[in-house]
């Protein structure tokens, strides 16, 4: 399987909040983001404003940190955000039921790592990392396999 990348600089909050609501609109059930990147990076950020351009009336999106999981009926379906910072065995995702989720849930998964072998082939991953001369700067390295991809990064990156 051949695996493409494409990258792009958000240069503040407001950039990030817009690509996620763009992104946003392209997901539907079965589909799962991989959002990684240091702790401050951005993933939350990302994902509240994904999920909140997915409701029909916004509403507070708290991080899962601690819940592990937060689930939420949106038109397109049934949304997963799940942190898996604490997560510290394969054991415990599979209570969680989310390997289940990635087939019939858009899933938004914070610290992918933790996955390892459970890591959907689907996946479009998000890499962002910090720019260490301007604090709001982040880049953005999208990485997919899956050829579904594709139409969306063309949108994106056009």
């Amino acid at each position: 399987m051949t695996t493409h990348s494409a990258a792009c600089t958000l240069n503040s909050p407001e950039e990030t909040a817009k690509l996620a609501a763009r992104i946003a609109g392209a997901l539907r059930p079965g589909d799962c983001l991989l959002l990684d990147g240091v702790i401050g990076a951005g993933k939350t950020h990302f994902a509240r404003h994904l999920i909140q351009s997915l409701m029909e009336v916004p509403e507070d999106v708290p991080s899962p940190t601690f819940t592990l999981v937060q689930t939420y009926d949106v038109p397109a379906g049934e949304l997963w955000h799940t942190d898996l910072y604490r997560l510290s065995s394969l054991d415990e995702l599979e209570e969680l039921g989310l390997t289940d989720a990635f087939d019939t849930a858009i899933c938004l998964v914070e610290w992918p790592g933790k996955l390892q072998e459970l890591t959907p082939p689907h996946a479009l991953r998000l890499q962002l990392a910090l720019d260490p001369k301007i604090e709001d700067r982040r880049q953005l390295t999208f990485s997919w396999s899956d050829a579904k991809w594709q139409p969306l990064m063309e949108r994106i990156f056009a």
